[in-house]
């Protein structure tokens, strides 16, 4: 099969073969473009391999270009990139590879197409494309690799056991590509997986969470994340969501499966969002509910506090699994802390304190929160659920017009610190928080307004309450 008449849609494919012969050196695009060139998926990642210098390849391609362009070389791995304004082009020399048990990194040599085809991970990522003037765009596929694109498989080009002992990175990779392109997993492979499952181990924790991220962003993230659980490799990467799984019945009272539920929150707020720390805190919100569940005979399961605790495992789950530790890792505790907030506030009779003080407690991230609260209504009940969507949506309205009238989300009272140990001619000390917190607690609850007058007054009775004389008159000089 010739896919020359796409090839020739791009410029950037013919400068590829002129540079080649400038080397005389056969080339060919492999991988992820040629298989997206078929799926008809937009990709601008190129790799091309050669039977030579990938590196004397990448430069003359760079000479070739209209516009100059650095050759960014990397002579440890024998490769070079080529950036363009459309594409990231890839380039090395074809080789084989050989593994010791111990390590994911492979012995190298030289070698042929051939070679290169067999190291590749799955069948759908080894098919080639010919840059040669007498074939130029003819598939090589050695493996049945567009035929298992039709069948919608991912499977290994040689034995899956080898394949994925050698690099076990390779499972995960197999769980990605299925989530990303909803394809299935080859039986034997599958099997292959659980077998080896272990020797993910001896992958570094950044590789695998680079993979597990994808996972997360794939359109319909549930059908990765059950991919992992059934072949055992969730387990080991991340027990604490494992744990999340299971029913437990006393005196006929069942509570919902947590694992099955977060993973439905997760595809639903995935519909709305590709905010990746948006969909870590669907994943987190309930982490916590194993370690918080207790059965009591009147009010049956609970998880009292599992928000609290949840958010104080975001942080040694996100260290271990080498994770961000910084605002976004801060967000996902955030929401989670909060996620419960919106839930309890939809009622009618609502107060507009209350309202006020989650738009302060969140803050920025308001909008996210809600989207969070609004893909944690799960039930097979669809009248309950649109019960719930209904009273959410009275419930925005109700913020959106407090923070309209109130400009509450991130104020800072007028009154600072430095006011009130002026006004008192106290040294930062206890008593200057007591009476921030109050001042804040009163704009908060309604009780005034955030203007410096009306604060002032508040401060200069709060400051009395608590024993202090006002020996300055910093109101009069505003």
């Amino acid at each position: 099969m010739n896919f020359a008449v796409e090839l020739e849609k791009n410029p950037l494919f013919k400068i590829l073969q002129q540079a080649a012969q400038k080397v005389n050196v056969p080339a060919y695009v492999i991988g992820g473009y040629v298989r997206d060139i078929i799926l008809g998926r937009p990709s601008k990642d190129v790799d091309i391999v050669c039977v030579g210098s990938g590196i004397a390849l990448a430069k003359a391609f760079a000479d070739c270009l209209d516009q100059p362009a650095q050759v960014n070389v990397f002579k440890n791995f024998g490769t070079a990139m080529v950036k363009t304004d459309l594409f990231e082009v890839e380039f090395v020399g074809a080789r084989k590879e050989s593994y010791d048990r111990n390590s994911r990194k492979p012995i190298v040599e030289d070698g042929t197409l051939e070679d290169d085809q067999n190291r590749r991970d799955f069948t759908i990522n080894a098919m080639a494309f010919s840059l040669q003037t007498e074939n130029f765009g003819e598939l090589i596929d050695p493996f049945g690799g567009l035929e298992d694109i039709k069948r919608r498989l991912i499977k290994t080009p040689l034995e899956p056991g080898i394949t994925y002992s050698d690099d076990p990175l390779r499972m995960m990779r197999a769980v990605r590509f299925a989530a990303q392109l909803n394809f299935d997993i080859d039986h034997d492979s599958f099997i292959a997986i659980q077998e080896q499952k272990e020797r993910i181990k001896i992958v570094s924790g950044e590789r695998i969470i680079d993979e597990f991220n994808k996972i997360v962003l794939a359109k319909k993230p549930s059908y990765g994340f059950k991919l992992l659980y059934h072949c055992g490799l969730l387990e080991i990467i991340f027990p604490e969501f494992t744990a999340l799984q299971g029913v437990e019945k006393v005196n006929g009272k069942t509570h919902k499966d947590n694992f099955y539920h977060t993973l439905q929150v997760l595809d639903n707020i995935s519909e709305n969002t590709d905010d990746l720390w948006l969909r870590w805190s669907a994943i987190m919100h309930d982490i916590a509910k194993p370690a918080t569940k207790r059965f009591d005979r009147k009010q049956g399961w609970t998880f009292h506090g599992h928000e609290d605790k949840g958010a104080r495992m975001v942080k040694p789950i996100f260290r271990r699994m080498k994770l961000p530790l910084d605002e976004r890792m801060r967000v996902v505790e955030k929401l989670v802390k909060l996620h419960l907030r919106p839930i309890a506030l939809v009622k009618d009779s609502i107060s507009d304190s209350a309202i006020r003080r989650l738009i302060f407690e969140a803050g920025d991230d308001l909008e996210g929160l809600m989207m969070l609260c609004r893909a944690d209504i799960t039930s097979k009940n669809h009248q309950r659920v649109q019960k719930y969507i209904a009273n959410f949506n009275k419930l925005e309205k109700k913020i959106a017009d407090v923070e309209a009238r109130d400009q509450i989300r991130n104020f800072q009272p007028v009154i600072t610190g430095e006011i009130i140990m002026e006004t008192f001619g106290v040294k930062p000390s206890k008593v200057v928080g007591d009476i921030k917190f109050k001042i804040r607690e009163a704009i908060l609850e309604g009780e005034l307004k955030n203007n410096y007058d009306e604060a002032y007054q508040f401060m200069l009775k709060a400051g009395k309450e608590l024993g202090l004389k006002e020996v300055s008159k910093s109101n009069d000089s505003k």
